[in-house]
């Protein structure tokens, strides 16, 4: 089996299930390294999720379901009700299962329909106690020191149907990560207790937060050299993936939220 998804409390907890029924798992954090796994060793099953960095999960499923390659039984899971990612795993032949409080269920069904020799160990998958459950609220969290940012972004967020986490300070910001492991990190540059680097270096050094993705949200110019540092690989991690500039209209950073995060309601003006 193998499991791609953005999100690293997911992953930790979809692969420690599936192990414990009887899967050998592997891990992908995003749609790029989840190509790069299935083509060394393909996997019997994929579980992979839509709204992923670099790579889409359904762009993922395209490339690995060509009539070429080994069959590859998928599962696509996700926090979306939207109907044309219904329509689009029922084109590919996928299982599609949400993310929420029916979530363990839906795998179920769907696992045991694909390995029904499996079935009674697979039944156990629901009934287990372990880790966070599978939320079905995409959360973000916001490192800002201006507490008008924080009321701003949080009304825009849960409209949307996002979990907005919120920290004023670096040290803090990082704790909550640790915590609560968000789908996403949006922090102000200029920060108290170190800034933008200092963040990154303690998120790509700790695996719970390696991988979680980094937005800058800033009221100045940085200029294109220090942007370009921002981006760049920490011990081997993404760097930031987007710098934004704070301002009332909040459609490009909301757009690049989009893709990384399964929204349920859209049209949220700046």
């Amino acid at each position: 089996m193998l499991i791609a998804d953005d999100d690293p409390a997911i992953v930790q907890l979809l692969a420690a299930r599936c192990a414990s029924v009887g899967f050998e798992v592997e891990t992908a954090a995003n749609g790029v390294h989840a190509l790069i796994k299935a083509n060394r060793n393909p996997p019997d099953i994929l579980i992979i999720d839509v709204n992923m960095p670099e790579a889409d999960g359904l762009a993922v499923c395209a490339r690995l379901l060509d009539p070429s390659k080994k069959p590859l039984d998928v599962i696509v899971v996700t926090g979306s009700r939207e109907t044309e990612t219904v329509e689009r795993c029922e084109g590919f032949g996928a299982f599609y299962v949400r993310k929420g409080p029916e979530f363990w269920r839906g795998l179920e069904t769907a696992l045991a329909e694909t390995f029904p020799r499996m079935a009674d160990r697979i039944g156990e998958l629901h009934g287990q106690r372990m880790g966070a459950e599978m939320r079905e609220r995409p959360r973000v969290l916001v490192i800002d020191d201006d507490i008008e940012i924080e009321q701003f972004l949080s009304s825009r967020l849960d409209k949307y149907g996002v979990e907005m986490l919120f920290a004023s300070n670096i040290t803090h910001g990082f704790r909550v990560a640790c915590r609560q492991t968000p789908s996403v990190i949006i922090s102000d540059y200029f920060l108290p207790n170190g800034g933008i680097p200092y963040l990154l270096w303690r998120l790509r050094t700790t695996p719970e937060t390696e991988n979680i993705p980094v937005f800058v949200l800033t009221g100045r110019d940085l200029g294109e050299v220090t942007e370009r540092s921002l981006m760049r690989e920490v011990h081997g991690k993404p760097g930031v993936l987007r710098v934004f500039r704070k301002s009332f209209d909040t459609d490009e950073i909301f757009g690049a939220l989009r893709k990384l995060c399964g929204f349920e309601q859209h049209g949220v003006s700046g």
